[in-house]
């Protein structure tokens, strides 16, 4: 079964920054992308990033476009969430996921969710 462990979760002012990671074990397929969904107080589960482990190819949600970006180090099965410009709206338990890949080597979203251990980022001053 896969196991990820998430990191770097925490409270910040508005305008500040942070880092989460998210190391990833115990799978044996190749092809596959990281990323995280996250979960507002109140409100819906939305998808945040990925990024695919064969080319780096990265998506963002709205919301955080210009502001978060994501990256990884396949060599450690890890994604990095770096979140600047931090809002108060940003606050939310932030899940880290595996996606498997779908057609067209396209990243299967579905397969992920506000699911697992999570991490909460607080952004209030």
């Amino acid at each position: 079964q896969v196991q990820l462990v998430e990191s770097g979760g925490g409270l910040v002012r508005p305008g500040g920054s942070l880092r989460l990671s998210c190391a990833a074990s115990e799978f044996t397929f190749s092809n596959y992308a990281m990323g995280w969904y996250r979960q507002p107080p109140g409100k819906e589960c939305e998808l945040v990033a990925t990024i695919t482990s064969t080319d780096g190819r990265t998506n963002y949600g709205d919301s955080v476009k210009g502001r978060f970006t994501i990256s990884g180090d396949t060599a450690k099965n890890t994604a990095y969430l770096q979140m600047n410009s931090l809002k108060p709206e940003d606050t939310a338990e932030y899940y880290c996921n595996l996606f498997r890949m779908g057609p067209y080597n396209s990243v299967d979203v579905g397969s992920g969710a506000c699911w697992g251990q999570g991490t909460q980022v607080t952004v209030s001053s």
